[in-house]
């Protein structure tokens, strides 16, 4: 028991210390992220005369990411510290000018980083400059919106009209083009028609009926910020398509539904809350119960796979989604920043299942929904592409 108590406290003046505890103690995985953090933040390393054996104030080449850093004070230290070191931040790291001057914020050059930035300070931003960062905001987002959405739309819709295809269609549903080209060979050159033997058109449904449903579950740990920003919109773009279903769903150690805020995609983000925890398995339990019509059904999990809950679990959770009919695929990332730092182990895993792991960027997105919608082999379609699965 002494023996315990002492290494309590050796750990605890290594986080006090920082750099400056020299040799004293050494921290585990947890412990290191915590100490990055505040020293990012408030500085470390150094020679303790200089510092007095605590922590400076000196930022240098040690200031974070600023998004990743507010996920891992989340997750690492309780909420009345969250909101100390949050407040620090805007001070020690140059953001209080850029928060509290709306004309400066509207200069400057937006970006999906900076979306992520606004959106994990939004509790910190003054109300005098919230409509301009809303602003940013949707700078980004239309943006997004003019690159991808009628490229996502155009590869939905031919995905799932294809899958509608019959040769046995009423008269008033009839392709006449499709149905011309099928019966070419039939051509008669001395009357100069074609004889149609097979006609060609979409069954009809009903207007109410969705042809295929889409679930998206959204890691919105600090380090998926990018991945939560470009999800935002693509789900936005989806919802707006009556053949397709999509639902929207964030998660941490929290699961939240924000389906309902899919026709403002500003809105949508400014209801995340990013940074915190992952309970990963709870989160596809959730979306394992919106499953109506398994068959019909993709589910997009994008995370970086750092599970926080149960891993058996989730995996045996996969399993049963997979062996039901389900579509799923797990996406690393969703961003333009390359494949981040992910679980190896049950990246590999979760591909054995039948649940492809890797990562994509927003402009493959669509071609990757197009290809899961259809339910052709989403892993060799990604291996054609030349992306690496489950490695």
């Amino acid at each position: 028991m002494n023996h315990d108590i002492a290494g309590e406290r050796e750990r605890r003046w290594r986080l006090l210390l920082g750099g400056a505890a020299g040799d004293l103690g050494v921290l585990g995985d947890d412990d290191q992220r915590r100490d990055g953090a505040l020293t990012g933040l408030y500085g470390g390393g150094g020679d303790a005369a200089e510092t007095g054996g605590k922590r400076g104030a000196g930022l240098g080449g040690s200031s974070p990411v600023l998004h990743r850093w507010l996920g891992d004070i989340r997750a690492y230290f309780p909420s009345s510290v969250v909101q100390v070191m949050q407040r620090d931040a805007v001070e020690r790291l140059g953001l209080r000018q850029l928060l509290l001057e709306p004309e400066l914020l509207s200069s400057v050059e937006p970006d999906v980083s900076l979306v992520g930035t606004l959106v994990s300070l939004s509790s910190a931003i003054p109300a005098r400059t919230r409509e301009t960062a809303r602003a940013v905001v949707r700078r980004v987002v239309e943006d997004i919106e003019r690159r991808l959405a009628d490229r996502l739309l155009e590869a939905v819709r031919g995905a799932v009209d294809h899958s509608r295809r019959t040769h046995r269609p009423r008269l008033s549903d009839v392709d006449w083009n499709r149905t011309v080209r099928a019966n070419l060979r039939h051509y008669q050159p001395e009357q100069r028609t074609v004889v149609v033997q097979d006609l060609v058109g979409n069954s009809r449904r009903s207007r109410q009926a969705s042809l295929r449903d889409v679930v998206l579950l959204v890691d919105q740990s600090g380090s998926m910020a990018e991945s939560v920003v470009y999800s935002a919109v693509l789900g936005a773009s989806l919802a707006s398509l009556k053949s397709i279903d999509t639902r929207l769903v964030v998660f941490d150690t929290e699961v939240v539904d924000l389906t309902e805020e899919l026709d403002d995609p500003v809105d949508l983000l400014f209801s995340t809350q990013l940074g915190g925890g992952t309970d990963i398995n709870r989160a596809v339990a959730y979306g394992q119960s919106l499953v109506r019509r398994p068959t019909d059904t993709v589910m997009v999990l994008i995370s970086d796979l750092y599970e926080g809950g149960v891993a058996r679990e989730l995996q045996r959770r996969v399993r049963e989604l997979v062996s039901s009919g389900v579509t799923v695929v797990a996406l690393l990332a969703l961003s333009d920043s390359g494949t981040p730092a992910y679980d190896h182990e049950l990246a590999a895993r979760l591909s054995e299942l039948g649940a492809p792991a890797f990562a994509c960027t927003p402009d493959r997105f669509p071609d990757l929904l197009a290809t899961a919608l259809r339910r052709e082999d989403v892993a060799a379609w990604a291996e054609q592409s030349g992306i690496p699965v489950g490695r």
